[in-house]
C-alpha cells in the first residue's frame, strides 16, 4: 500500500491524503475553528499529542495551509518536538485512528499515549 504524503513549503509537519480528508471533514463541520496541533506534559514518557479545534490560532503558532479548507497551527512551544512529523488517518477495524510518525521519537510507554525525544 502507497500512501501519499502532502508536503508543505515547511518541514514542521506533513499530513497523508487520508489525514487531509479526515481534518477537512472536521472544519466543515466547524468552519469558524481551526485545528491546533500542540504538546503536553504528561504519562510515563515524557509528552502526548494534543489536537484541538480552537477559534483562533495563537500569535506565535505557525500555521501551515494543506488545502483550501484545511489550515493546522502548530504550536510555538512544541515545534521542536514535531520537526519532520508526518500525520496519518487509519482505519483499524471499524475504526479511524491518527498516527503520529514522529522521527524525533526516542521512547514510547507501552500503551502509546505519550513519548519522549532524543
Amino acid at each position: 500500500m502507497t500512501v501519499e504524503t502532502f508536503i508543505p513549503n515547511t518541514q514542521t509537519i506533513t499530513l497523508t491524503q487520508s489525514a487531509i480528508k479526515h481534518f477537512e471533514g472536521k472544519q466543515k463541520v466547524q468552519p469558524e475553528k481551526i485545528i491546533r496541533f500542540s504538546t503536553k506534559v504528561s504519562g510515563c514518557t515524557g509528552y502526548a499529542y494534543v489536537l484541538d479545534l480552537v477559534d483562533a490560532a495563537n500569535e506565535d503558532d505557525e500555521v501551515i495551509k494543506f488545502s483550501d479548507s484545511l489550515s493546522i497551527a502548530i504550536a510555538a512551544q512544541a515545534k521542536e518536538l514535531l520537526q519532520n512529523t508526518e500525520i496519518d488517518y487509519v482505519k483499524e477495524g471499524v475504526n479511524g485512528v491518527i498516527k503520529y510518525n514522529n522521527p524525533n521519537v526516542v521512547n514510547e510507554c507501552g500503551c502509546g499515549e505519550s513519548f519522549n525525544v532524543g
